[in-house]
């Protein structure tokens, strides 16, 4: 889709496009040079997120890294956490008191306000079905408590980028 002369015109009309880490810095930019949406991200747990400018490295111009970040649009509050649970030495690689410590950050927010995170966004996957078979994408403990702590939208996307569309309460990912 993204690839097509046509892109964005081929796809269903959008409000928001979400990338789930792993996408190169220079497609997150072209991305945003061509749609008239937000383009939020999360780091993955690679380090392809990032672009070369006279020859330093420097995250992708017109997006908005999500990770550890609130971000409010049309009505509804995205917070995204980047990274996989520690498996080796590296970018993008938490430990489990890391990725407790971003699970937990928003916490205040919905004590004082009574209202937490529309929309999660992470790069690995709860424990359980959604999780991968590979040990990096095996699951992130500290999003069930995320989870029981927010009410979300949740959805099993294994896509790098997903095209978010809200009806009101109803939401599509496509």
């Amino acid at each position: 889709h993204i690839h097509s002369p046509r892109f964005p015109e081929n796809l269903p009309p959008f409000v928001l496009f979400l990338a789930a880490g792993d996408l190169p810095g220079a497609y997150l930019e072209y991305v945003a040079t061509k749609v008239r949406v937000p383009v939020l991200f999360v780091p993955g747990n690679h380090g392809e997120e990032w672009v070369l400018e006279e020859g330093r490295r420097k995250r992708p111009g017109g997006v908005v890294n999500l990770h550890g970040r609130l971000f409010r649009h049309q009505g509804r509050l995205f917070y995204g956490i980047g990274g996989v649970p520690r498996y080796r030495e590296g970018e993008g690689q938490l430990s489990e008191g890391e990725l407790l410590r971003l699970a937990l950050k928003p916490f205040p927010r919905r004590l004082l306000l009574g209202h937490g995170v529309d929309v999660l966004l992470t790069h690995a996957p709860p424990p359980g079905p959604s999780a991968g078979e590979d040990f990096a994408h095996r699951g992130a403990r500290a999003f069930l408590l995320f989870h029981r702590l927010f009410t979300t939208i949740h959805a099993l996307v294994r896509r790098k980028y997903i095209l978010f569309k809200s009806h009101g309460e109803n939401v599509e990912i496509f």
